[in-house]
């Protein structure tokens, strides 16, 4: 989670012309206050979305003169995409329509009563039954119907093209669909073209919080897409990068991350660690690990012999003529810069990924420590006069605490894939400030409690709290700025060129 003074917003205005209407918990970023390296961004509602999915059909009805639920399917069939829908209709209608499973009239869905009926499906004859047909040739009774609508929809997730279970090129509308089916089940169906709608929209995205029904909207040019990491803060708190979908990773652009967890994840430092602590037979080119403290080897495959240090035949390095101790550049040189640069690359990764996944740790720790400060507030507010609002600066300096070890986290993610030039050296300054203020609120939130010293902890918790978000801001904001006006150098192709991305 971000905190609030990162951002700055603005109430919707209710224009008449707007694309949607506006609802008093929908805000948008300010824009006049933004530098230029943050995103716009504005937060809509649900109400507010399903008041631009009416707005597009009730459009499209009306410019083409179609039923509601024909307009509902034809924008369907074109991913919400307003003016292909028009184009293409104005060229051909009776394609169109056929082409995105329409009839062409629709007639008020109903269910039809036959006598001495047998379902298809489930090959049962009843004397008086409930049955349905939508496409005028497959017929089926209700239950077999609704049980085939909720399958679709509860189990397999499907809402954008329900079809007839005749396997007919029709699809069924919304109103078929209500009909036969539970409410419970028709909220889902609602819910899913709700997610389709927004997923069909290149500049809005749902919230990826769990059980925010909330979207975000934010307008991104391809030019400046590679030079922004476009966080934005949801309503109800979360902060995710708009680009990935990704809690906020700030400030290590989303490619360099996917590269990061990637070589995190897999298999790629295992070839450093066997390059790093394994050599090959001379001979026959086999793996072997050392065991043991001789140098004196022994290939089991091919049984050459030779020693470990310079890979020279051992017979070279009897008493006499034992040159292992001289350095033959000509003969070993090669080998030896090889094994070299794989035990500093693997060294070189743990530096970063140690300290990466440390401030990871330290995070999940800290949830922990929220449940101690908690008790900490309870006892604070029983034996002495202070309220509940005057022991929620443990509270505030808790949130500094992790929202800066996040960021330290995705520094070593960033720092790992940069080249050395000064303006390195001034991120790892920021980067080394930001470190040592974080531990010096971490040690004052989890000292013991002393209520004599009660007023002093507070402010220095406060004051504390204060520095450390400002020196977040200073890297967070310099990070990005960097990327903005292509400031950072990235290392070569052997350590994954990114700079091309």
């Amino acid at each position: 989670m971000s905190s609030d003074s990162d951002y700055f917003y603005e109430e919707e205005d209710n224009a008449e012309d707007d694309f949607y209407d506006s609802t008093h918990d929908d805000y948008d970023h300010f824009k006049e206050a933004k530098p230029e390296w943050q995103v716009d961004f504005k937060v809509l509602s649900a109400q507010t979305i399903e008041s631009m999915l009416g707005k597009e059909i009730t459009q499209i009805s009306s410019i083409l003169g179609l039923d509601t639920e024909m307009a509902i399917i034809l924008l369907r069939y074109f991913s919400w995409n307003k003016d292909k829908t028009i184009e293409r209709y104005m060229e051909d209608p009776e394609k169109v329509l056929v082409d995105a499973g329409i009839k062409d009239e629709f007639a008020q869905p109903k269910i039809i009563y036959i006598d001495n009926f047998e379902c298809p499906i489930c090959c049962v004859i009843k004397e008086k039954a409930e049955a349905f047909d939508y496409c005028g040739e497959h017929c089926y009774c209700t239950q077999c119907y609704s049980r085939y609508l909720t399958t679709k929809i509860v189990d397999e997730g499907e809402a954008r093209n329900l079809k007839c279970p005749g396997g007919c090129k029709f699809v069924l509308n919304d109103k078929t669909v209500k009909l036969l089916v539970s409410n419970d089940v028709y909220t889902k169906y609602e819910i899913m073209h709700l997610r389709h709608f927004i997923s069909d929209l290149a500049n809005i995205k749902w919230c990826p919080a769990p059980n925010c029904d909330h979207a975000v909207e934010c307008q991104l040019s391809y030019s400046t897409k590679a030079k922004l990491i476009p966080n934005v803060l949801c309503s109800c708190g979360f902060s995710f990068c708009f680009n990935c979908l990704l809690s906020d990773h700030r400030p290590v652009p989303c490619s360099i991350l996917k590269k990061w967890i990637k070589k995190c994840s897999d298999d790629s430092e295992t070839a450093n660690w066997l390059s790093a602590n394994t050599k090959e037979c001379p001979k026959c080119q086999a793996t072997i690990e050392k065991n043991g403290g001789c140098n004196h080897m022994t290939c089991k495959k091919c049984k050459h012999e030779f020693c470990w240090i310079c890979l020279g035949d051992w017979k070279k390095h009897g008493t006499t003529y034992y040159e292992c101790n001289l350095f033959n550049e000509s003969e070993h040189s090669a080998v030896l810069d090889a094994q070299s640069r794989s035990r500093k690359q693997l060294e070189r990764y743990l530096h970063f990924y140690t300290r990466y996944i440390n401030h990871e740790q330290s995070i999940k720790l800290e949830h922990k420590l929220m449940e101690k400060l908690e008790k900490k507030m309870e006892e604070i507010q029983q034996t002495t006069e202070y309220s509940w609002i005057e022991v929620q600066f443990f509270k505030r300096g808790l949130n500094v605490l992790t929202e800066c070890r996040n960021v330290l986290k995705y520094t070593y993610a960033f720092g790992y894939y940069l080249a050395r030039n000064n303006w390195t050296l001034i991120f790892e300054e920021n980067q080394k400030d930001l470190e040592l203020a974080v531990e010096c609120l971490a040690e004052l939130l989890e000292k013991p409690l002393n209520v004599q010293e009660l007023s002093q902890l507070k402010q220095q918790i406060l004051d504390k709290s204060v520095y450390v978000d400002s020196r977040r801001k200073i890297l967070v904001n310099d990070t990005a700025k960097g990327l903005f006006e292509d400031r950072w150098d990235y290392l070569p192709n052997e350590e994954g060129s990114i700079s091309n991305v």
